[in-house]
């Protein structure tokens, strides 16, 4: 591949990074798909890798597999820690990259609204490294119910909250239900598993508040179903590693998730463009970072209105916009005028239990087991790799007839959190780490000064 060609630069390996870099797969352009992990994630079936339902290695693809049939298109696990738009380099932890276009699909990170110190007693869900965190929290909380002789400290072991009405709150605590009703039944001897306590709490007046009104009252009616306790209008005060603390009350607790806010990445603050109060990079029609001309950004972490309404954080989004920023690249070299980007809404689910689920469809409501199978489908076909879609039926199936969640293995907690720590630290020795390179195994190109093989996970 000419290194004459216009660089374009993906920064992240998410739906929308993904749509780009295969949108521009026969396009005059070299490609970089820069992402801080080797893998593609589905996130939104985190939360069952985080329920032990599915293995970790079930909603993930290699990045390089993903895309090594394209030859313009060179894969590197880097962390971009700052981008210069004037100069067009983006910054890494061990050296810099240049580009001549940017997609900037880096998403969300979690938001604890100004309490930082409340992550160390209530991890979210954005990523494996979480997900693993949280299963094994939820695991060692019924071990630890099982040795203890104390009534009241088994309460504690057997409370948990889920903070968040939005589907991953719902979803969560839906999950937790489900394993105190039905995984874990009949699997201890010195309690009984189905007294757990699941309780969700949301800020708001309604649970999804995103979806139509009648569908969050029917989450709500189906959470309420299953067992789990909602306190809608409430909002948590303090979060310790004893509870949560509300407003006259505080909840003893052990295990605490949070699925309650999102903000920018890090990344996107260095651009020095104008963002929202959540950390969204405000974007023109054509998604290109406003002030700038040559950066687009796309997904959860565009600040976009249409309709008079923020676009949403969900993976068509990602996916719709990915294309359109490629499209656009295309007319900017071409010399042509850029076109307008237009999210097409394809609906909208959220499960919240085994048969209990609700979805829209453009006019289409539905709710319970219609919207289950919908919801099993829709994600099953999304997934990507056929491996991937083969092993979450047969899990799913297997679920479903035995009431058994296959994924309860223990691990150790990670010595440190891979968001924060550098490569040097956690992976392989720097001589084991691949150069940068095309996928298709041609020598490296460098007409900009590329990132070091001891490029950063994070």
């Amino acid at each position: 591949m000419s290194a004459e060609l216009p660089h374009v630069v993906i920064l992240g390996a998410g739906f929308g990074g993904l749509a780009a870099a295969k949108a521009l797969k026969n396009a005059p352009v070299r490609v970089t798909v820069l992402d801080k992990r080797n893998h593609h994630l589905f996130q939104p079936l985190l939360y069952q890798v985080a329920s032990a339902a599915l293995a970790s290695t079930d909603i993930a693809a290699a990045t390089r597999v993903v895309l090594k049939r394209q030859k313009n298109t060179t894969v590197m696990m880097a962390r971009a820690i700052a981008i210069d738009p004037t100069r067009k380099v983006i910054t890494l932890e061990d050296g810099e990259l240049t580009y001549d276009f940017l997609i900037v699909a880096a998403g969300m990170t979690n938001s604890y609204f100004g309490h930082d110190e409340w992550a160390e007693h209530a991890p979210g869900l954005k990523s494996l490294e979480e997900a693993l965190d949280i299963r094994r929290r939820i695991l060692l909380a019924y071990e630890a119910a099982e040795r203890e002789t104390d009534a009241e400290a088994r309460k504690e072991l057997l409370t948990f909250v889920v903070i968040g009405g939005g589907p991953t709150g719902v979803e969560l605590a839906g999950a937790l239900q489900e394993i105190a009703q039905r995984t874990m039944a009949k699997n201890f001897r010195n309690f009984d598993p189905t007294k757990a306590r699941v309780i969700l709490i949301e800020g708001g007046p309604r649970l999804l508040a995103a979806f139509p009104e009648d569908l969050s009252e029917s989450a709500l009616t189906q959470l309420k179903h299953l067992g789990v306790e909602a306190r809608l209008n409430t909002r948590a005060k303090n979060i310790d590693a004893r509870g949560v603390t509300l407003d006259g009350e505080h909840i003893a607790a052990r295990t605490v998730l949070w699925g309650a806010g999102v903000a920018g990445v890090p990344v996107a603050k260095t651009m020095g463009v104008p963002t929202d109060r959540s950390g969204r990079i405000a974007v023109d029609e054509t998604l290109v970072a406003k002030g700038l001309s040559s950066v687009y950004v796309i997904g959860d972490l565009a600040a976009l209105e249409q309709d008079g309404v923020q676009l949403p954080g969900v993976a068509q989004n990602a996916i719709q916009g990915g294309r359109a920023a490629a499209r656009n690249i295309v007319h900017s070299i071409r010399n042509e005028p850029l076109v307008a980007y237009r999210y097409k809404d394809l609906g909208s689910m959220a499960t919240i239990g085994r048969s209990h689920a609700v979805a829209v469809v453009g006019k289409l409501k539905f709710k319970g087991v219609i919207a289950w199978f919908a919801w099993l489908f829709v994600h099953l076909m999304a997934l990507v790799g056929h491996r991937n879609r083969l092993m979450v039926f047969l899990e799913w199936a297997f679920a479903y007839v035995s009431f058994n969640r296959s994924a309860r293995i223990i691990l150790e907690r990670p010595v440190k959190s891979m968001e924060t720590a550098p490569l040097s630290r956690v992976s392989l020795p720097k001589a084991a780490l691949p150069s940068p390179a095309t996928t298709d195994g041609a020598a490296p190109r460098a007409p900009e000064k590329p990132a070091s093989a001891a490029a950063s996970l994070a």
